[in-house]
């Protein structure tokens, strides 16, 4: 930005009492659609505005009373009359109401600013990052909290199934967030979780990811140091310990006490006796004590990231029958292993996986959940690093657990220089000199029609994608239906 450009009226802090309405530009979104209800709940008068508003979210936003217009307009703002604009990280500078907002002056924030003034500010903020896990672990921390009766606050990126929402307002003192290391907004190109007054930091992984908006590995992390750096000297921070590089970074930027967990490294509390069975996972963490677990989950990651959140709620002072309770009684994340349907012996799940590492363990912990059954992975690479050729070695290696794997060749993207794009069909020769029966096609009626016809009972087809994937599992479902 030119040095003399006017941001407008931006602030970092919002006294008590001292607005009523709030507008928020780019409301369809998971984050900023979840925050819009939590102001709601705290009894804003909230509006908001997108360029479309599609199910779930237009259905979410009406069901909690919140007016939203579109498109993007200046006259949007006349209609909300608002006290403070909120405006989401998509929103680019030249968008027409965020010019608006500048010129008329209208106070506004960040959406991370606006949490963490609004929501987080004297709570004990509990911040869950990294590149893998951050939804299911920060949901299983979340719910921990409620279930043990401490009537927590929190914000996660899926709809957990325990409270059939992402968001919920609590009157007692923990504040459970996923922190984002994505931009904040177009003034601002600092990491979102910055803004969350971490007082708790659960980190779960570092392994480069967001290649659209991160030069290399060493600049990825810097956005981890920088959020270590905050913590307070009586605040606590956990971290992986199956990532090194990430306990290098927490312990040289950190002056909080770090912990660290694992499931096959040796940590301050790690698992022992792992075995998966159709109820999920059971275990023994041993730390301070030795508990067990039962967590009706699969994989070492989601296994992993338990004993991490055991950890964190340790040092919130939960006792471990508490936790071991909770955690008994957790029904995950929406779209996160998720069972979508059982069609003629074939069942559907969904999940989110798109970066290599995460595709991996999904696979692999569903095969766990699953040994029996032959497994079909279906996998879009949709983000802008999922297309790229960045880890185009590692996706290879990713699907070893899978009989069938299907891969949909991404569409053309203006940000991926042809020279960088992932190259779909040498994965699926990899695959193939692997012993996998492997397949690329680009159209998802066709992926739609060849998965649904050869399909056996038995069958366990897992769908990956961080997005819709052209609608590929309903459609699946209706063929699967009618055959």
């Amino acid at each position: 930005m030119p040095p003399n450009e006017d941001n407008g009226r931006i602030l970092s802090e919002i006294a008590p009492g001292a607005i009523k309405r709030i507008h928020l530009v780019g409301v369809a979104g998971t984050g900023m659609g979840a925050f819009a209800g939590m102001l709601k709940s705290l009894g804003f008068i909230v509006t908001g505005s997108d360029e479309n508003v599609y199910p779930p979210m237009s259905d979410m936003l009406c069901e909690w009373g919140i007016d939203v217009f579109t498109p993007y307009s200046p006259a949007n703002l006349d209609r909300a009359n608002p006290d403070l604009v909120i405006i989401g990280n998509v929103i680019r500078r030249v968008n027409v109401e965020a010019t608006a907002v500048r010129e008329r002056r209208i106070p506004q924030m960040s959406f991370p600013a606006a949490f963490g003034s609004l929501i987080a500010a004297g709570k004990h903020s509990v911040v869950v990052v990294g590149t893998h896990g951050k939804t299911t672990t920060s949901a299983l921390m979340a719910h921990v909290l409620v279930h043990a009766g401490r009537d927590p606050t929190f914000l996660v990126g899926g709809v957990t199934v325990n409270y059939g929402a992402n968001f919920r307002i609590g009157r007692g003192e923990h504040v459970v967030v996923e922190g984002d290391e994505y931009d904040t907004a177009y003034w601002d190109k600092g990491p979102k979780f910055l803004h969350y007054r971490a007082r708790s930091v659960l980190l779960t992984s570092v392994e480069f990811d967001h290649a659209d908006i991160f030069a290399d590995l060493a600049h990825y992390e810097s956005a981890f140091e920088k959020l270590c750096a905050t913590l307070p000297e009586n605040g606590w921070l956990g971290v992986s310990a199956s990532y090194p590089r990430a306990v290098k970074l927490a312990r040289t930027h950190s002056k909080a006490p770090t912990v660290t967990y694992a499931v096959r490294s040796d940590a301050d509390y790690h698992a022992s006796g792992l075995t998966f069975g159709p109820d999920g996972a059971r275990f023994t963490i041993e730390g301070r004590e030795n508990t067990d677990v039962l967590l009706p989950m699969s994989g070492f990651h989601n296994v992993e990231n338990a004993v991490g959140v055991y950890a964190a709620a340790r040092s919130l002072g939960l006792s471990p029958n508490e936790i071991t309770d909770a955690m008994a009684s957790f029904r995950g994340v929406k779209r996160r292993q998720e069972p979508r349907g059982e069609i003629g012996g074939v069942l559907v799940i969904d999940d989110f996986a798109h970066h290599p590492t995460a595709v991996r363990e999904t696979i692999e912990g569903i095969r766990q959940r699953y040994p029996d059954r032959r497994l079909w992975a279906v996998f879009e690479p949709r983000s802008n690093t999922s297309r790229r050729n960045i880890h185009q070695a590692e996706y290879a290696e990713s699907f070893d657990h899978a009989d069938v794997v299907t891969i949909r060749v991404p569409e053309a993207h203006d940000k991926v220089p042809a020279d960088q794009q992932l190259n779909v069909q040498i994965i699926v020769q990899q695959l193939g000199a692997r012993g996998i029966e492997a397949n690329a096609l680009s159209d998802v009626a066709e992926m739609t029609r060849l998965v649904s016809a050869s399909a056996r009972p038995n069958d366990v087809i897992l769908v990956m994608s961080n997005g819709a994937f052209g609608g590929f599992i309903p459609s699946l479902l209706e063929a699967l239906e009618q055959r």
